[in-house]
């Protein structure tokens, strides 16, 4: 204890008994922050300002400038735009295929066609849309249209993908009846997703039909898929994918023009003119002047000028900068770890590349993507609009009983062909994989696939062949079936 708690015990020895105990707990948090250097206050982290906020309160003032910011660079900036083509086509590439009973994938197939409420897509390019909104927007909102049986469709469903500006980001406000509105997210009191409320068109389109949009309308979340990828517990929107690398590609491109404008300036100069008895005569071409007296400078091939004493021609010649590359290759390396993609799928640039270095990045990108395509892809889009295909489906009289489908993402592509095939070929002899799903890797239907093998191989009876291919008549090692054998005896 000290003087003060020495005092206080005299009168009150609970209360210092408690006041020495609440210093010495004090005493040991500050002791246990100090052995975190992050936590200390100092010189090093002076400046670093944070905020104990949630995820919520970050997101919705800066949605609407990153959203538009992430537009731009994906129009205007090449490493932007190829991170996106880059993640698009590995994360859906043919589609994410399902697999369930024949009798409902053949409507299903027939839905595909004709899914899209706008008519540009069939499911699997939406899923390419989809993915491709969310990753450049940080969410996309998809809406379920019911139609009429006398529309004439496979199911009387179409689905239409939305961008998220359609959501009305203002609203955020406690209803009477006890819902609450987040970011034109609606909860109900326990915390599920209930509703959402919606801009009847774009807010930011300037066609006459805009102006009956300011006025946001709740529709019901059964009618809406909210996809984006949360990156906190109880994030309730999503944010672009180049957040973080935003002002990294925007410094890129204003490093390149003032490079690039440096060069035009420094070709603009020809040649400088040292002339010690002042402006005269030109030591270049002579007395040529042009309309307005100007000394007319030129220089021709093969040309022989000789100089008066004292005058001097000094040719300009632009520098080299030390260094241009390897910065920019540094910072491309850190615009691909931000935009999920590796730094050659990005640029394009093989010249450090080999197949080790290749396949190690291939490896860790696709972990990456499986987590996307499952958590995000299958989970948030496919498996509702399956659910909502099916539902419809029923009602219909188009499908008889309820099926929940397995999804198989397309299976990327090899840094090495043969490799993998023979990869393949092992885990379907060993029975770990099945050739059905090799098939919907591949972007293939598994049903169909066995029907084309079937037809091709009573092709091949029909005429009598005996193909290398065939592993009904030649093994692997090369060597004839047992089977044929015996009936070639």
């Amino acid at each position: 204890m000290n003087v003060f708690e020495r005092l206080i015990a005299v009168v009150s020895p609970d209360a210092a008994a408690k006041r020495a105990h609440a210093r010495w707990t004090l005493e040991q948090i500050n002791g246990l922050t100090r052995e975190y250097e992050a936590a200390k206050r100092g010189r090093r982290t002076d400046g670093w300002r944070t905020r104990p906020t949630s995820a919520n309160m970050e997101i919705g003032p800066a949605l609407g400038l990153l959203r538009d910011r992430s537009r731009d660079m994906v129009r205007n900036n090449p490493y932007a735009a190829r991170s996106k083509d880059v993640w698009v086509a590995n994360a859906v590439g043919k589609g994410i295929v399902p697999r369930a009973a024949q009798q409902a994938m053949d409507v299903f197939k027939r839905w595909s066609d004709a899914c899209d409420a706008d008519g540009r897509y069939d499911f699997y390019g939406l899923q390419g849309l989809v993915s491709g909104t969310e990753y450049e927007a940080g969410e996309v909102l998809v809406r379920f249209r019911t139609r009429r049986v006398s529309d004439g469709l496979p199911v009387p469903l179409q689905i239409q993908v939305l961008e998220p500006d359609h959501l009305d980001t203002s609203k955020t406000e406690d209803l009477r009846n006890g819902n609450i509105v987040i970011q034109g997210v609606e909860f109900d009191r326990l915390g599920r997703r209930v509703a959402y409320w919606l801009f009847p068109t774009h807010p930011g389109d300037a066609t006459p039909f805009s102006r009956r949009s300011h006025t946001s309308k709740r529709v019901s979340a059964n009618e809406v898929m909210h996809i984006f990828e949360a990156r906190r517990p109880g994030q309730v929107r999503g944010v672009p994918t180049l957040a973080p690398v935003l002002l990294r590609l925007r410094d890129l491109d204003e490093y390149e023009d003032a490079e690039l404008l440096r060069k035009k300036i420094e070709a603009c100069f020809a040649a400088f003119v040292t002339q010690p008895e002042g402006p005269g005569k030109s030591p270049l071409t002579g007395t040529e002047k042009d309309a307005q007296g100007r000394l007319v400078e030129s220089l021709e091939p093969g040309i022989i000028k000789y100089l008066k004493p004292g005058q001097e021609v000094t040719f300009g010649a632009p520098h080299a900068v030390g260094g241009h590359a390897e910065y920019h290759r540094v910072k491309a390396h850190e615009i691909a770890a931000g935009s999920r993609v590796t730094y050659q799928q990005m640029t394009g640039d093989m010249s450090q590349a080999n197949y080790s270095s290749m396949r190690g990045g291939r490896l860790e990108f696709q972990a990456v993507l499986e987590r996307y395509q499952r958590n995000v892809m299958i989970h948030q889009f496919c498996r509702p609009a399956w659910s909502a295909f099916n539902e419809m489906g029923i009602v219909a009289g188009a499908l008889r009983e309820t099926e929940r489908p397995e999804w198989t993402a397309p299976k990327p592509k090899p840094v090495d062909p043969l490799k993998d095939a023979m990869s393949d070929l092992t885990r379907i002899r060993t029975g770990t994989e099945t050739l059905l799903d090799a098939a919907a890797e591949n972007g293939r239907d598994p049903a169909t696939l066995l029907e084309d093998i079937a037809e091709v191989a009573g092709m091949i009876d029909k005429l009598g062949l005996v193909l290398d291919s065939d592993p009904r008549r030649v093994a692997k090692s090369g060597a004839a079936q047992p089977d044929l054998l015996k009936e070639d005896t």
